[in-house]
């Protein structure tokens, strides 16, 4: 059982996580570096502005380091540190979950739907 206390870390952790772009650059870094252009291109739909916040949180927390090369223009990379890189196993179980359970999960949303338009 999680006690309040820790419950509070628990929750600050998962909300960081939980979000849709930080999981999906875990993803993306657990394969090597990347420069900021790269990880934008491998994250459809991603927003310059959203795919900064998420590199700037995920750097806040010790999950990703930035190191700028100095040249002309500068180039900047990303990669796991060896925190970020302890998460990868369990975001690829999770991952591995969903796509096992995404057919059975898909079914369930479906018969869900169909119930909540029947008129009572």
């Amino acid at each position: 059982m999680v006690s309040c206390a820790d419950d509070c870390g628990v929750r600050d952790v998962l909300d960081r996580l939980g979000d849709k772009w930080s999981v999906l650059v875990v993803v993306e870094l657990a394969a090597g570096v990347h420069r900021f252009k790269e990880l934008q291109r491998a994250l459809d739909g991603v927003s310059q502005r959203m795919l900064t916040l998420t590199l700037r949180r995920l750097e806040r927390d010790g999950l990703v380091t930035r190191t700028v090369h100095p040249t002309v223009p500068p180039q900047v990379e990303y990669e796991l540190t060896a925190l970020g890189h302890s998460l990868t196993h369990l975001v690829k179980n999770l991952a591995d979950w969903s796509l096992a359970h995404r057919p059975h999960i898909e079914a369930a949303r479906r018969e869900w739907d169909a119930k909540a338009d029947m008129p009572s």
